[in-house]
């Protein structure tokens, strides 16, 4: 089996946009500032074995993306940048939840943390091409049912 990276990018990227929240979503991280209003970016953190979850002739794999929430710091009401970034967070998070194996591209958003951090987002601040944003990065953990085959 190979990983269709594209189509899981896509439907991250389609969570994303069907919010509403959001004025652009980028499949990478993005070079240059992001425009006016919220923007998202989705790209891949990391992958590896989900140990505890493979069998003995296929790795299944754990698949960690980042989700990263942007808005300008230079906004007004300043008290509206927060609670404006956790409105389309807590979309997002629900949308990993109530779409758990994204349309079947996946085994599960490992919601819990069983085969490493769970779904989770931390808050930050960001300077990019000379502007500062307010940011949430959501980690996003998929799991990969038998990924590689393993041969002996």
């Amino acid at each position: 089996m190979t990983l269709d990276i594209r189509t899981i990018l896509d439907a991250v990227e389609s969570h994303a946009l069907a919010s509403g929240f959001f004025q652009a979503v980028n499949g990478h991280e993005p070079k240059s500032a992001p425009q006016n209003g919220l923007t998202a970016a989705v790209w891949v953190e990391q992958i590896g074995p989900a140990r505890g979850g493979s069998g003995l002739s296929s790795t299944s794999t754990r698949l960690a993306l980042f989700v990263r929430l942007y808005t300008s710091m230079l906004q007004e009401p300043e008290d509206a940048i927060d609670p404006d970034l956790m409105t389309a967070l807590d979309a997002l998070m629900a949308a990993y939840s109530g779409d758990f194996t994204l349309g079947g591209l996946v085994r599960d958003v490992d919601l819990l943390g069983t085969y490493g951090d769970p779904l989770g987002a931390r808050a930050g601040y960001l300077t990019t091409s000379g502007a500062e944003y307010r940011v949430m990065t959501i980690t996003l953990p998929l799991i990969v049912n038998d990924l590689w085959e393993q041969v002996a």
